[in-house]
């Protein structure tokens, strides 16, 4: 009778130990089906190359028969989500938001409409859209637009050919958004360089970029485009990348007044200042950031892995981080999304607040130097004063014209808008003492330019002027 509880007691552990190898056999079998449905499916991707695609191949469409997930993802490009504070994939009018720029930008293309640029998709539909465009416009401004380009410049043997051709000269045949072949090789799917001005700006510096690591491809097939660049001359209109110098701002003002010296983007229409229009230096400016210095790629953050079922791909939403947190900025940063917000936003806003102070020395050092303009002051007189101000631009625009509103790299970017500012200020101090050799002692009156209306109002009759003396040479 004493040993019946003991008896009980085993038969029990008996059945448990029973029922937990038959659990423990299912879960197993769960796994290893798991497994082996995810390796078939690894396996299936690995062969989905079942539509040969060309060597010139620019419809997306055609890629997509081998790739759908990857297509999928860039067709959502064309989505507009509503934007982050300082960016994303809506429309933003920037002059609207700040018609400061339309002074700075006076008798240039870009004071008529300078607008947030949207998803690839949408890359035809804007550049043919935008009033900077005209009968006048050179066939270089296609070139970052879609992979018609690199098709188009091997059909005429080389850029130079299709540089100097007008942009309508292309209308009906550049038609398809950025997409695959911009970024890869058709036969092996390998990242590759496809626009000629990259190659070129590596190879002045004594550069292989054939040499290039695949991380650091993940940031270069970006920076194609995500660059600044000029426009060598009016008569090739080559496009060209400021970059022998270097890639910091102190590099471009070295190139541009001391190294190549070319030609001026504009004149600027108040103050007859020659500007160099910095354009988007996005790769520059993220060169001198920490997630650079990390060796982490442009991919990594605005077009991070994806897993569906047993495979792992790129995502080709191109977008902002902030918009897919988890997948980009949660990967290494083990913070709530708030926080992340909230220190991206941080850092933006202090960005923000030392623009404003940069564009609020640039703007009046242009109409100051216009009223000296009108008093007598000769070129000889505001040469000095001219010289500072189309400095003090040149820094400026190397970082409000980047994406990303300083982020990539703040520090850097706060260096260069405070160099920005010393500039601005110091031509007006310049400005200043011309003018009070012409009995002008009481600071400038600044006009109303409170909207672009009355910006535009305001810096049109300089503009028609400009345009008049022009035409008479």
């Amino acid at each position: 009778m004493e040993n019946m509880p003991n008896a009980k007691s085993a038969n029990r552990l008996g059945w448990f130990i029973f029922f937990g190898c038959a659990i423990g056999v299912l879960l197993l079998g769960l796994l290893a089906s798991s497994i082996t449905e995810r390796r078939a499916e690894k396996k299936t991707a690995t062969l989905q190359i079942i539509q040969p695609i060309g060597e010139w191949e620019s419809d997306n469409s055609k890629w997509g028969v081998n790739f759908p997930r990857e297509y999928d993802s860039w067709e959502s490009t064309k989505q507009m989500n509503e934007n982050t504070k300082y960016g994303g994939s809506g429309k933003r009018d920037y002059l609207a938001d700040d018609p400061r720029l339309v002074v700075m930008w006076a008798g240039y293309v870009f004071s008529l409409e300078y607008g947030a640029p949207r998803g690839h998709h949408h890359a035809i539909e804007d550049v043919t859209g935008t009033k900077r465009v005209s009968a006048a416009t050179k066939a270089s401004c296609w070139t970052c637009k879609s992979p018609d380009v690199p098709r188009m410049m091997n059909k005429l043997g080389g850029p130079a050919n299709f540089y100097k051709e007008s942009f309508d000269h292309f209308r009906k045949d550049i038609t398809n958004p950025i997409g695959c072949a911009d970024c890869h090789n058709p036969k092996t799917m390998a990242l590759q360089i496809s626009r000629p001005a990259l190659i070129e700006a590596f190879q002045r510096q004594g550069k292989d970029i054939t040499k290039a690591s695949r991380q650091e491809m993940r940031s270069l097939v970006c920076a194609q485009c995500h660059v600044s660049y000029y426009f060598k001359d009016k008569v090739t209109n080559y496009l060209t990348f400021p970059w022998d110098e270097g890639l910091k701002a102190d590099d471009f003002e070295k190139y541009f007044f001391e190294t190549v010296k070319p030609n001026p983007d504009f004149v600027n229409a108040i103050s007859g200042t020659p500007i160099f229009k910095t354009r988007h230096p996005d790769y520059e400016v993220f060169s001198q950031g920490v997630h650079s210095f990390r060796n982490v790629s442009c991919a990594d953050c605005h077009m991070p892995y994806k897993a569906e079922g047993g495979i792992k791909y790129t995502d080709h939403q191109v977008r902002s981080p902030l918009y897919n947190m988890a997948n980009s900025c949660q990967v290494c940063h083990r913070w709530s999304e708030k926080e992340i917000r909230d220190r991206v936003t941080s850092m933006q806003d202090k960005n923000r607040e030392m623009l404003d102070q940069a564009a609020d020395s640039i703007y009046p050092a242009h109409i100051e130097i216009g009223e000296a303009m009108k008093l007598g002051a000769t070129d000889a007189d505001l040469a000095k004063p001219r010289e500072l101000l189309s400095k003090a631009q040149l820094w400026w625009d190397y970082v409000a014209s980047n994406n990303g509103m300083g982020f990539h790299a703040p520090q850097e970017c706060a260096r260069v808008l405070g160099r920005a500012i010393y500039l601005g200020n110091q031509s007006r101090m310049e400005t200043q003492r011309v003018l009070a050799k012409r009995g002008v002692i009481n600071p400038v009156t600044m006009p109303d330019i409170s909207t672009f209306e009355k910006a535009t109002a305001y810096t049109k009759p300089y503009a028609d002027a400009q345009k008049a003396a022009a035409a008479k040479h």
